[in-house]
């Protein structure tokens, strides 16, 4: 804790200065239902940082906040984030605040695990979904609150905030991720990464890079925990085998490196969060990724098969928008995902979804890679191809779908479009350069600086490809929008001059030739009701977007 462990011994003593009516109403109401939330408020020194604001929800605008000192809940009922000031650093402290900070189990957990030992067999042979009730009911038939006569039947004896304490934990540790567990119940976490002994550091959705109060002081402690949770999802971690990728139980992508004859500061893992939230098109334009009319002709693009790929560095947002733009594939599609770990998410009823098996099981002949699953998809008639990324050998793959008339997206690690080209004509996917046309768009996302200092995800060009000169062995792409870092708007040099627009879309659409700039109306047109759908209000979400799509195209609007 960044203040002394010394003000909880004054709580408990009842000489803390702060009265519950002295906090702000939206406080008050949950400390007056969480008691370990209000012991934690009375042992924060008051005093330096003044009392924390509550916030139900987070919004983008607290970025703007000079001085962080806020509590938020997560999606355990149990488990609140208190954004911490630290003025002497460039990071503010992340303390989770659960039923653990203020309570002293005193030897408790010791005897409650001798006593689980007799009903182990119970728990373990409980369905998934129902094992922490198991365990919880079984706690609770071990421990009594205040009865005399409970005692007498062996039962230990503790207080309500010990129970609630001791179910906790146990639920944390036997079925969870341990100490992990606040930061996989925050919706607000991008990243979380150990580098070693010491603390542990958070990339927030919000308030970007925090120091965690959850840290490992020794590199045994540190050991132990990373072998436990490499046990934990069935990958575990050895001095021979001392590297793990793998997926979490909620998704949620983890790298682990162990050993400190590699990791000079010790074992060491990086957890990539899986989100839940899907955000959406309308999303991405109000937090200034884009405008309703890059989004308007990528809509256009999408819905006649054009191939698409989203390029950007990690971290930069390209599954997010990938994941956005499958609103605007035509509602009837046969859709087929392929991924090395589960992130993509589509609206359409007809998907098929399909996920790389664990290649540590190669050697015993079980692994199923992304190449051979695409080699799958194409007999299964899909409409539309989405590949989670293309890294390898599947790319050539991906290719020689798009040529055969199957629509392709995914995502691309590369800077530029000259970048792309590189990586797919050399080594190791080695497309052949006369193929690349094949591919419609580049789709360039980074986490760029705004003109107020703030890093944020922007879409920065959308790239038509248009072919490849064999004489001069060099390719031609025009830049169809460009953002502005100036004043952090948008360009549109492609408008009435678009390669894909008028030789591509306005063909498919059956335009003749001496009406293809009538495309530009239907581009505007569709921009106008994206903004339409967004001021309107309640159809924003993912889901809902889609359902308003798809009833146009049922009624023959678009």
């Amino acid at each position: 804790m960044p203040f002394p462990q010394t003000n909880f011994d004054q709580v408990r003593a009842g000489l803390s200065p702060l009265r519950l009516d002295q906090l702000p109403p939206p406080l008050r109401e949950v400390a007056a239902t969480k008691p370990f939330l209000w012991e934690y408020l009375q042992a924060l020194p008051i005093h330096e940082i003044g009392i924390p604001a509550y916030y139900p929800k987070l919004s983008r605008k607290l970025r703007g906040l000079k001085v962080r000192n806020l509590i938020y809940p997560t999606s355990d009922e149990n488990v609140f984030i208190h954004i911490y000031p630290d003025p002497k650093s460039e990071r503010d402290y992340y303390i989770p605040i659960d039923p653990l900070v203020p309570v002293n189990l005193n030897g408790l957990v010791e005897k409650v695990e001798a006593r689980l030992l007799d009903m182990a067999e119970e728990i373990g042979h409980a369905p998934e979904e129902e094992r922490q009730a198991v365990l919880t009911r079984a706690i609770e038939q071990i421990c009594t609150v205040d009865s005399p006569r409970a005692r007498r039947n062996g039962k230990i004896p503790v207080s309500p905030r010990e129970l609630l304490a001791l179910k906790y934990l146990m639920v944390r540790d036997k079925l969870g991720m341990g100490p992990l567990h606040p930061l996989l119940v925050d919706p607000y976490i991008e990243d979380i990464s150990c580098s070693g002994v010491g603390r542990m550091f958070i990339e927030h959705k919000i308030f970007k890079s925090l120091k965690s109060s959850i840290y490992f002081p020794s590199h045994d402690d540190l050991d132990d925990f990373v072998v436990q949770m490499g046990e934990r999802i069935k990958r575990p971690v050895t001095l021979r085998h001392p590297i793990v990728d793998a997926t979490l139980p909620d998704g949620s992508r983890i790298n682990i490196v162990y050993g400190r004859d590699i990791a000079k500061r010790g074992s060491n893992f990086t957890i990539r969060k899986f989100s839940e939230e899907v955000l959406s098109v309308l999303d991405l334009i109000e937090f200034g990724s884009m405008n309703y009319l890059i989004a308007a002709y990528l809509w256009l693009a999408i819905e006649e098969d054009m191939n698409v790929f989203v390029v950007g560095p990690t971290a930069s947002g390209k599954t997010t928008l990938l994941n956005a733009l499958t609103t605007f594939i035509r509602p009837d599609a046969k859709i087929v995902t392929i991924e090395d770990t589960p992130e993509l998410q589509v609206p359409h009823p007809n998907w098929v979804r399909e996920v790389v098996r664990d290649m540590g099981k190669e050697a015993q002949g079980g692994g199923v890679d992304m190449f051979a699953l695409l080699k799958a998809a194409l007999r299964q008639r899909p409409d539309r191809i989405l590949i989670g990324e293309i890294r390898g050998v599947e790319g050539n793959i991906a290719f020689q779908a798009m040529q055969t008339g199957h629509g392709v997206m995914a995502t691309f690690h590369a800077s530029s479009v000259q970048k792309v080209i590189q990586r797919l004509t050399g080594e190791p996917i080695n497309v052949p350069k006369v193929n690349i046309d094949n591919l419609d768009l580049v789709v360039i996302q980074a986490a760029v600086r705004a003109p107020n200092g703030q890093t944020v995800r922007r879409v920065v060009s959308v790239n038509e490809i248009v072919d490849y000169d064999p004489i001069e062995n060099a390719f031609s792409f025009v830049t169809a929008f460009r953002w502005r870092a100036e004043d952090d708007t948008f360009e549109f040099p492609g408008d009435m001059n678009s390669f894909l627009l008028e030789q591509k879309v306005a063909m498919k659409r059956g335009l003749p030739e001496s009406k293809r700039r009538a495309i530009y109306s239907e581009l505007r047109k569709r921009a106008a009701i994206l903004e339409k759908i967004h001021k309107r209000g309640g159809m924003n979400s993912f889901e809902k977007l889609f359902s308003v799509i798809a009833e146009a195209h049922k009624q023959g609007l678009i």
